[in-house]
């Protein structure tokens, strides 16, 4: 959500936000509906002011003039009720028409519609093409099948499509890339928190991921309550409705969690292996830090080098592409991906996304902390980013690290993780 007065202010630039980021939001019906609003809250207070006048009055009236006062602060009650109700309806229509409201993004972010659009900052580590490997090179899925570490097929009877099991050195190798993650954040001074996966649906919404995405997510209606697809959403709303001390700021959390997507609308695209799946576990990082540009700036560029540091410790090649204004979302400000090399796809996979959102979050949780200098309440600016998501993180490491007789050297990084096996065959 970005600030009303904003929109007031300089509603052309709220529309152009829409039109780059390809977003349906009507912003003169935005303006209209608060015109009302305003419009209701002046009568109101014009009411209220006659009221108490009207009151004095009736006090200080001769007896014969009580009766014809008391029936005009009648009507002034009946009239302020009938605000009171038209208020509530015009505040919820405001609140869903807000809702829908892009955050504007840096200047300096690329615009174009789609994925297509995205540039490359820079690539790291020399990619190994199926040519390079003198042998036929396999697919993570036919090496996990073989070695029996991978099984989909009972995945899929356990759980339906997109649905896996990870066995025996498949399951270690999915938890020793975590475990290496969580060192890695943990020597950083990032805190870590364990965190529900099922929340109130005000968080969805106080993270964006409601009203847009609500299709996406697995909803538990009865409860009103939703699993969440990334422990962004539960570690930003830890703050929710609470004003910090300025000194507190920043804080820097990351948390493990399992991870449920519908992937509503991915119908036949990735449906081979581990890409897209519906479940997966994922270490989030999690910036909250003061209402100032340039510090959040700085902490997108620290969180994403967090995630570059992880990928090369792993010795796996990745690129790092800076996301245009139609592929970034509702709420972010500006926003990075990295991919890692796949040797199977012959490309380049998304693994991570780092975003920042400035306020956008923190109007809608209502988190905030108080200035130092002038002791009032402002909103905080956060920002998120993937550590490590696994298993889509076994694809490459599996390809990438396969051998002409079907086994896998495991990365030197995780062998402490894993008994100090070096292969997996």
């Amino acid at each position: 959500m970005i600030d009303l007065k904003l929109i007031r202010e300089n509603p052309d630039l709220v529309k152009k936000a829409a039109r780059d980021k390809n977003m349906k939001v009507d912003i003169d019906q935005v303006l209209a509906v608060d015109g009302r609003r305003r419009a209701l809250e002046t009568e109101f207070n014009d009411l209220r002011h006659q009221q108490n006048v009207a009151g004095e009055h009736i006090a200080k009236a001769p007896k014969e003039a009580k009766a014809e006062l008391s029936k005009a602060l009648g009507q002034i009650k009946t009239r302020l009720k009938e605000i009171d109700v038209a208020r509530d309806q015009v505040d919820a229509e405001l609140r869903a028409l807000l809702l829908l409201v892009p955050q504007i993004p840096d200047p300096a972010a690329p615009i174009g519609p789609d994925a297509s659009c995205n540039v490359e900052i820079r690539r790291v580590g020399t990619p190994k093409r199926k040519a390079d490997y003198g042998f036929k090179c396999k697919d993570h899925l036919e090496l996990g099948s073989a070695l029996g570490i991978i099984d989909m097929d009972r995945g899929v009877k356990i759980a339906g499509t997109r649905n896996y099991v990870l066995r025996g050195a498949g399951a270690q190798l999915h938890e020793a890339v975590l475990r290496l993650a969580w060192d890695l954040m943990s020597s950083r001074s990032f805190l870590p928190l364990t965190v529900p996966v099922l929340v109130n649906d005000a968080l969805m919404y106080g993270t964006g991921f409601f009203p847009l995405h609500r299709e996406e997510v697995y909803l538990c209606e009865r409860d009103g309550q939703s699993l969440v697809g990334t422990a962004e959403v539960p570690v930003t709303g830890y703050h929710g409705d609470e004003i910090l001390d300025e000194a507190e700021l920043p804080k820097l959390y990351f948390a493990r969690s399992t991870c449920f997507r519908r992937e509503a609308g991915a119908a036949g695209k990735d449906t081979r292996g581990l890409y897209r799946i519906h479940y997966f576990d994922k270490i989030e990082q999690v910036v909250v830090c003061k209402s100032d540009p340039a510090e959040s700036a700085k902490w997108h560029a620290a969180i994403i080098k967090n995630a570059e540091d992880l990928l090369q410790a792993l010795e796996l090649p990745y690129r790092v592409m800076e996301v245009c204004t139609g592929d970034m979302g509702q709420g972010k400000v500006r926003m990075y991906d990295i991919e890692t090399w796949m040797p199977s796809r012959e490309a380049y996979g998304e693994t991570h996304s780092a975003s920042r959102f400035h306020d956008f979050q923190a109007r809608r949780l209502n988190l905030r902390y108080r200035r130092a200098d002038t002791g009032k309440p402002e909103f905080c600016h956060t920002l998120n980013n993937t550590v490590i998501a696994s298993p889509r993180i076994l694809i490459p490491l599996l390809e990438i690290n396969q051998n002409a007789d079907g086994s896998v050297t495991i990365p030197p990084a995780l062998r402490k993780f894993m008994g100090g096996a070096e292969r997996i065959a």
